[in-house]
């Protein structure tokens, strides 16, 4: 069977979306939302979503035992507002690991609880070379030296605290979204990247009038940032789940741009063999172009899922991304290649 062609402008346009809206992990409705549009209308989709928030939507299939299932994430990195400073600006705490230099000086929206929003810059406390010459080269980046400077005229803690702006308050920094000879630069390639592959093969095999092998459930999680997207959601009558989530790039790492990868073991340890070997052949099968490779420093919501408890078989791929947490960048070739791999898998 050949593989239904893929819409690369629908892929594109539907990854820029959801790059666009604001999801960092705890606060990431509007990109459910989102995905949730994107997938309702499609034939032989039911969607449901869980009391943490996440989305199910069941796919029927050509037969129905056993089901298999296919997670994305789509939180992010981000913060939240930890302290309201006495000159008016903000400590933060981090959420998901931010790499506190990798957003230094960047854009971002403060969100207030009543739905307002304000603009600032994450800036180090001694930011200004005239007047800290030392320190603003030498200070490390961290919680304590690092605040949001907003774009209000605010120089205390109660006028900042009259806009609005309270503890606990969520805050996304800026994607910055680029393109070019198919590169996508942006913050939050993960997990969007592999949302928008996982939607992008839905949309061609409906659009080849073809349904999956099986039921299928399509799980989107809103947790995976902190560790626990996965350890509920998938229903108990999958027996195997294809985790989609991006191939971490570096020395010593095996994964490129240009490729999908699959992942035999990360920090959580090995994936499942067999099925890991099963998705392999299909890419060879299929001539998709791929790596192998292992992430030391990774967990993804499968192996959330297994922590929990889960009765199921799990494998992992995604497209390479470079500068993972960091300013992100991913081309066209490993988004293609993981949508093909994702469609080899739900058709065979």
């Amino acid at each position: 069977m050949k593989l239904p062609e893929i819409n690369q402008q629908y892929l594109q346009d539907f990854l820029v979306g959801l790059l666009n809206i604001p999801s960092p992990t705890g606060f990431a409705e509007g990109a459910m939302l989102y995905c949730q549009d994107a997938v309702k209308d499609f034939p032989g989709i039911t969607i449901s979503r869980d009391r943490k928030g996440g989305m199910l939507a069941t796919w029927q299939g050509k037969t129905s035992d056993p089901a298999r299932a296919v997670t994305s994430h789509v939180d992010t990195l981000g913060a939240i507002v930890k302290e309201i400073k006495a000159n008016g600006r903000l400590r933060l705490t981090n959420l998901g690991g931010v790499i506190w230099p990798s957003v230094e000086n960047e854009g971002l929206t403060v969100f207030t609880t009543d739905g307002k929003q304000f603009r600032g810059s994450l800036v180090l406390t001694k930011a200004s070379g005239h007047v800290y010459p030392k320190e603003c080269r030498e200070l490390p980046r961290n919680d304590e030296t690092m605040e949001v400077r907003l774009d209000e005229r605010t120089t205390s803690a109660d006028e900042t605290r009259k806009l609005g702006i309270e503890v606990g308050d969520f805050v996304a920094f800026d994607t910055r979204i680029e393109i070019h000879n198919g590169f996508i630069r942006s913050r939050y390639h993960d997990d969007k990247a592999c949302v928008a592959c996982v939607v992008a093969a839905v949309k061609a095999i409906t659009e080849a009038g073809l349904q999956p092998a099986v039921n299928t459930y399509l799980h989107f999680s809103n947790y995976e940032e902190v560790g626990h997207g996965g350890s509920a959601g998938i229903p108990e009558d999958a027996a195997e789940l294809l985790a989609v989530d991006m191939a971490a790039i570096g020395e010593g790492q095996n994964s490129d741009e240009f490729h999908t990868s699959i992942c035999i073991k990360d920090a959580s340890g090995p994936y499942h063999h067999g099925f890991s070997q099963r998705l392999r052949r299909l890419a060879d099968s299929y001539e998709i172009p791929y790596k192998v490779d292992t992430y030391h420093n990774y967990a993804s919501d499968g192996s959330a899922l297994w922590r929990a408890g889960g009765n199921i078989a799990i494998a992992l791929i995604g497209p390479g991304i470079d500068g993972s947490h960091s300013y992100e960048r991913a081309h066209m070739d490993g988004l293609l290649a993981t949508t093909n791999w994702i469609m080899a898998y739900l058709l065979n």
